[in-house]
């Protein structure tokens, strides 16, 4: 079997140095930031002739240099996860996917799992990839899957495989939300009849029951968790950001029979991810809450809900499909603070809705509010770096962003406070 590796990011290279760690050489390697004339061609021939193409998920065939022969050889094209399945037949595997919360779902049925004694590995989208992790017959592999992976897959076959939620992201990557919303569902596609499906949306279960997959369908009742929430000491699961993440995992402990006395008591040691609702600095009355992950307005929209009184900054490099309905939280901010390069686009929905001002750079936002929060007097007020938007505009990616916002609050919190 001969494989052509294109992309040598951190997922080609895990499929590199795990070739080399098997003794396996009968594979070529490109990337388009190689400047090899004659490689190129070299390497464009072996895509005719190899039986896998394994492609970086980042790589849209629309954009590669060598698009043609890849749109060419498109039935050969497989990834990272589909070498993670094809070599390890024996490994069980939880997939989850979605638009938003796959992070923190996986990091918490992580969490639990290890807290009750399971051998578990995490890796894919979050962390390691899949082909970089230490696995053992007995591993139990937590996998955070893109649809950028799963756009590309053929042999991705997991135990337990999850959608979280689906809304408009990519589109510019996929081309339509069909596409997107396709290769959400292609995590079902290899699953057998002993295998399990979750689902909590009725619009994705009458696709999956369209579609008629071999798995069990099990459907995730919000409601469930809810009857168990109370007993759950944890402010920051029980939080309306986590109560979809939540009703995930609590299905999951459930299927892998996990008692609900060692689930409770499991997730009070929870401590949550960086960039993700962190509530990083209090002050007073004041919350600052660092949500730089959130990259669409949907994935924003549950800090939006969740607080009052909220100083927002968002901004950034918005995403191809993305609209702003701000009717049912409107009522909970007092301003925004519109930062990035495309001031206007945002400008657009929020005129005549909610009060904002053209900050331009979060340093200016930070200041403003530290201002504009001096006349606020009696009231709890909510500090939020949720920006709907991607970061790639100013910063180099949503860590990036986040770590500044959380510097420059605590370097103008000793000057006002």
């Amino acid at each position: 079997m001969n494989f052509c590796i294109y992309g040598l990011g951190s997922t080609g290279m895990s499929v590199v140095n795990y070739f080399k760690r098997k003794n396996f050489s009968n594979y070529k390697v490109w990337d388009d930031a190689m400047k090899k004339k004659k490689g190129e061609k070299i390497f464009s021939k072996h895509l005719d002739v190899t039986d896998y193409i394994v492609v970086s998920p980042g790589i849209s065939l629309k954009k590669a240099k060598l698009k043609k022969k890849l749109i060419k050889n498109k039935h050969k094209i497989i990834t990272d996860l589909d070498l993670f399945y094809l070599f390890n037949p024996k490994i069980k595997s939880i997939v989850l996917t979605g638009t938003n919360g796959k992070s923190t779902t996986c990091k918490i049925l992580e969490h639990v799992l290890k807290k009750n004694k399971i051998n578990v590995r995490l890796g894919g989208n979050i962390g390691k990839p899949v082909l970089d992790l230490n696995l053992k017959d007995q591993t139990l592999v937590i996998i955070e899957a893109s649809s950028f992976q799963l756009a590309y897959s053929q042999f991705v076959r997991p135990d337990y495989a999850a959608i979280l939620n689906i809304t408009n992201d990519h589109l510019d990557w996929h081309g339509s939300n069909k596409e997107y919303v396709d290769s959400k569902f292609k995590i079902f596609s290899n699953q057998k009849s002993s295998n399990f499906a979750f689902l909590n949306n009725k619009a994705l279960v009458k696709k999956f029951k369209k579609n008629k997959y071999k798995s069990k369908l099990k459907f995730v009742n919000k409601k469930k968790y809810n009857s168990i929430k109370n007993r759950v000491k944890n402010n920051y699961l029980n939080s309306e950001v986590n109560i979809e993440n939540m009703s995930y995992v609590y299905a999951f402990s459930k299927i892998l029979k996990i008692k609900e006395k060692s689930f409770i008591k499991s997730l009070k040691s929870f401590k949550g991810l960086a960039h993700r609702y962190e509530i990083f600095y209090k002050k007073n009355n004041k919350i600052f809450i660092n949500d730089s992950k959130a990259t669409s307005f949907e994935s924003s929209r549950f800090a939006l809900k969740s607080n009052k009184n909220i100083f927002w900054i968002v901004g950034g490099l918005p995403k191809l499909g993305d609209k702003f309905q701000l009717e049912e939280v409107r009522k909970n901010i007092m301003k925004a603070y519109i930062v990035g390069k495309h001031v206007k686009h945002f400008k657009r929905f929020f005129k005549d809705k909610i009060s904002f001002e053209l900050s331009m750079t979060l340093n200016n936002a930070i200041n403003s509010i530290f201002r504009d929060i001096k006349s606020v007097k009696g009231k709890k007020i909510t500090i939020l770096l949720s920006p709907a938007s991607a970061s790639y505009d100013q910063f180099k990616n949503f860590e990036d962003r986040g770590d500044r916002f959380k510097k420059l609050t605590i370097h103008y919190a000793k000057r006002y406070f």
